[in-house]
């Protein structure tokens, strides 16, 4: 699962117990929820009449040659009536395609219009520059913060006048559960599986860039952005000779210690790692900006609890929920994911201590909202293996919205290629819709039409799960024979697509 770099987020910033009746926050739920609920409506049957052409499907699932198991239904996306099925019943890892019921949850519960805030809060007044109290820092559990926004948060603190504290700075990241790292199995250095917390920063990742000089190494940690990219030190790296591992991590209370094999750098070169102190990173850019608006602020200390009374004076909010969303379905991004079903979880009132207990809060959600009777959710990004859902349940979430929906609106487009990899620029079937990719494990669903077709709304799940399990964590990177299996999944779903299409006329 692949999350993108900063040039790759629109506008210059980069993207880079159970069910509870009556939501804790109701009133802003009722004041800015889509348009159009999810409850149920008239369900596809367990048993759908299966036409011949569906003997083409199985023609295309056959020739993709994969290992494993493939389960796909789909569906008059205006009438429900079921096309074609085939083990549509089957609970089948959905990898990203875990993100659009995520999506959903959130903008039920929270409304489009919910924002994220990070505050600066002071226990006292500022005379003569100086604040007499103390500062805290306090992350509001937003997945999107980055070092730029902390630079406009230290700016407000110079125009208010703010040069120094008499007091201590503390950071407060109690708004979500601390999780060391998404997925527990996953490799130690991979940007895409951070922790997370109430107080998270460029997605929780640290910029590693090295430079050699014949037998010497140069090696920078930072924290940047599009404007800000200031250094760090709660992330170092040290270069070592023969080591067996290309990466090692020590974590301390408030600090990464990395190491990394010297036989593994080019002679120059960078790549993100992930941040497993991600309120004490965040503290340390935000003290690192503020010095240089003329602000001098001391280390800051962890804080479990608010002051009674305090002002804000200075406050960042993200963008609305569902532009947040919008990017989250479109580049894939696991930590927005997390936070997004945290805090959705914590607004129905669950106080999750943990990823899978907030993800069954969701899992008891979408069986409620959907009938979903194959759906159960250990995360809310779906990077972990052990999420599943089969194909029928899928569809079922994909008809409650319906066509004209906000997760038609919200999906991504996907480009069809040729045999030979390229993107098809004169196509006319016009597909939106979620991927999922873990190793051995392809799904896709969405919406789809073409000319004089009807709308189509689909779920295609394929995975090897045995062949999955076997991969030691060491190689779980990039394992051999992955990337062709997953490359063939994704030419079978095109031509299911395509096959739909040609037959299912309006």
């Amino acid at each position: 699962m692949t999350q993108h770099p900063p040039g790759d987020f629109p506008n210059r910033r980069w993207v880079l117990g159970a069910l509870m009746a009556g939501a804790a926050s109701p009133a802003l739920a009722r004041s800015s929820a889509p348009k159009r609920s999810i409850r149920p409506q008239p369900r596809p049957g367990d048993k759908p009449t299966i036409s011949s052409n569906a003997e083409k499907a199985a023609e295309i699932i056959a020739a993709a040659g994969l290992t494993g198991k493939t389960g796909f239904l789909v569906a008059d996306a205006q009438t429900g009536e079921v096309l074609e099925a085939h083990r549509h019943l089957l609970a089948m890892p959905p990898a990203s395609v875990t993100k659009t019921v995520t999506t959903l949850y959130g903008l039920e519960t929270l409304g489009t219009d919910f924002r994220f805030k990070t505050q600066v809060l002071a226990t006292g007044p500022i005379v003569n520059g100086r604040l007499e109290g103390d500062l805290y820092l306090v992350g509001g559990g937003d997945p999107t913060l980055d070092s730029d926004a902390l630079a406009d948060m230290a700016r407000q603190l110079k125009e208010a006048g703010l040069r120094e504290i008499t007091g201590r700075c503390l950071v407060h990241a109690e708004a979500l559960p601390y999780q060391r790292a998404i997925d527990p199995s996953q490799p130690e250095y991979l940007a895409y599986n951070p922790s997370l917390s109430g107080l998270n920063l460029n997605y929780n990742r640290v910029f590693f860039q090295w430079r050699r000089h014949k037998k010497d190494v140069t090696v920078t940690m930072d924290a940047r952005a599009v404007r800000f990219r200031p250094q760090v030190t709660t992330a170092s790296m040290r270069v070592v000779d023969h080591s067996s591992q290309i990466f090692t991590l020590v974590t301390g209370p408030k600090t990464d210690s990395w190491t990394i094999s010297r036989g593994a750098l080019s002679r120059k070169g960078g790549r993100w790692l992930p941040v497993r102190r991600p309120e004490f990173y965040a503290a340390e850019v935000f003290q690192t900006i503020s010095r240089s608006f003329g602000i001098v602020l001391p280390a800051f200390e962890r804080a479990t609890t608010l002051p009674a009374s305090a002002t804000v004076i200075a406050q960042w909010q993200s963008r609305k929920l569902d532009e947040m969303l919008r990017y989250m379905l479109k580049f894939s991004t696991n930590l927005t994911a997390e936070c997004v079903g945290l805090t959705a979880t914590k607004a129905r009132g669950g106080n999750p201590r943990n990823l899978r207990a907030s993800a069954q809060h969701m899992s008891a959600w979408l069986k409620q909202a959907t009938d979903a009777r194959h759906a159960r959710f250990v995360d809310h990004s779906g990077l972990e293996e052990g999420n599943r859902i089969s194909a029928r349940d899928m569809v079922q979430v994909l008809l409650k919205q319906g066509w004209d929906g906000h997760l038609h609106r919200l999906m991504k487009k996907i480009k069809l290629h040729d045999s030979k990899g390229r993107p098809l620029r004169n196509s006319r079937i016009s597909v939106h819709a979620k991927t999922g990719t873990l190793n051995f494990v392809s799904a896709l669903a969405g919406y789809a039409d073409g000319p004089g077709s009807r709308k189509l709304a689909f779920a295609i799940f394929s995975a090897d799960i045995p062949r999955r399990a076997a991969i030691p964590k060491e190689r779980r990177a990039r394992p051999k024979g992955a990337r062709g299996w997953n490359r063939r999944a994704k030419k079978m779903q095109q031509k299911l697509i395509e096959h739909w299409i040609r037959e299912y006329r309006a």
